[in-house]
């Protein structure tokens, strides 16, 4: 066997080994093993950027809840990606559904971001990172872009993992669609 044919061989098994790690359930994703789907979503309590009171997971049952995670204020991929759940807004609200975001910055960050960018739904400060940590969704001291669909009942339905934020919301105004015509 020559040896070009001897590299496109390792070549195409390393390419196919990756593959299928890429493929393997999400216990490989970024941040961590993953919440298993159709199981209680940990509930939690924040600091939002109202500033009156934590809030809590819990205090959205009987309402979807879009939970997302974002690595910092001001940034131009965060800052696009609250801006598009922003526009979606009325969206979310005649679908009975509840968006969260969470980051490491604290309320007075959030309470600027959301001034700056007209942000019309909570931010909740999670500067220690310990719900980020609970949801697998840390690395390096900051929020990764993860996000999750959590039903009224407070079940884990979906993950999305390393998202886009151009279009993110879009997926998940799809999937949320998806959801809520099976329950």
């Amino acid at each position: 066997m020559s040896r070009r044919s001897l590299f496109a061989l390792l070549f195409g098994l390393a390419f196919t080994l990756f593959l299928n790690l890429v493929n393997l359930a999400p216990a490989l994703a970024l941040g961590g093993t993953q919440l298993p789907l159709n199981e209680p979503a940990p509930d939690f309590a924040l600091p939002s950027n109202s500033g009156d009171r934590d809030i809590a997971l819990s205090d959205y049952r009987g309402q979807w809840v879009v939970l997302y995670f974002y690595p910092k204020d001001f940034t131009s991929g965060c800052t696009l990606e609250a801006k598009r759940f922003q526009k979606d807004l009325p969206q979310y609200r005649a679908k009975n559904t509840q968006i969260l975001g969470v980051s490491v910055d604290d309320v007075e960050s959030h309470a600027e971001f959301c001034d700056s960018e007209g942000l019309k739904f909570p931010l909740l400060a999670d500067t220690t990172g310990a719900v980020s940590k609970q949801y697998s969704s840390w690395l390096s001291g900051m929020s990764l872009r993860h996000t999750y669909l959590i039903d009224p009942d407070g079940i884990l339905r979906d993950r999305f993992l390393g998202v886009q934020p151009a279009i993110h919301s879009s997926e998940v105004l799809a999937r949320l669609e998806e959801l809520q015509a099976v329950k």
